[in-house]
């Protein structure tokens, strides 16, 4: 039976890399995207398996987004599983965020998510089966201080992603929805000091908790699932 293949963004370290990790030792073929090369290499280095594939990728581009994913299906094949995982944050009170960094979250945390959606959407329909794994961050749910433009970003995809369950409705495709609060991860390195990243999640912990929730069982579907940090 030829395996299962997965598209993870943003897979060069955190809970992309942790996903892959993952996803690999299940016997998936797995797809890394992200901007650094070298990233995704060092990835798919810890792999036993040698079933995997790299490519750079800047989610916020259409055009480019339409040309890898093309490249991905004619290389690796129907793509199983796609994880909407890309994102990036600059936080600052509302007035001082830079009109540069108001453009790379709406159109990395949220184009960047409606663009690789599309993209595995008319085949998904076809064969009527797939899943896509809609990582959004607790910012998608409460406005937080220092966060308005992130938030906002996150909002977005948090309505995408609900409107896109309702129009899946009558079909066999799974949209799952996490919503996780900060873990240990680089994206935090210039907001929060190594003493407080400490007391963030394991992004291998939250992991396996979407795997958990995503995994097929009879009778039931989970749209959803919010974790949080116990401290928050």
């Amino acid at each position: 039976m030829e395996a299962k293949h997965v598209v993870i963004t943003g897979a060069g370290s955190g809970l992309g890399a942790s996903l892959a990790l993952k996803y690999s030792e299940m016997g998936y073929h797995i797809t890394l995207l992200g901007r650094t090369y070298s990233k995704l290499r060092f990835v798919a280095d810890k792999m036993k398996s040698d079933s995997v594939s790299a490519y750079t990728l800047d989610v916020s581009s259409a055009e480019e987004v339409t040309r890898v994913f093309s490249e991905i299906k004619e290389e690796s094949g129907t793509i199983d599983i796609l994880v909407n995982n890309a994102g990036v944050g600059v936080f600052d009170d509302a007035e001082k965020i830079s009109s540069t960094s108001i453009d790379d979250m709406i159109d990395i945390n949220l184009k960047g998510t409606i663009f690789c959606t599309q993209a595995v959407l008319p085949e998904m329909k076809e064969r009527n089966e797939g899943t896509i794994i809609q990582v959004i961050s607790t910012a998608g749910l409460e406005g937080k201080a220092s966060e308005s433009v992130y938030c906002a970003s996150k909002f977005g995809a948090r309505g995408f992603t609900e409107s896109i369950v309702k129009e899946l409705a009558d079909t066999d495709i799974h949209v799952l929805a996490a919503y996780m609060g900060g873990m240990k991860t680089s994206f935090w390195d210039d907001i929060y000091s190594k003493e407080e990243i400490q007391h963030l999640m394991d992004p291998d912990d939250v992991a396996d908790i979407i795997l958990a929730n995503v995994k097929a069982r009879k009778n039931l579907t989970v749209p959803e699932i919010v974790i949080k940090n116990h401290l928050t």
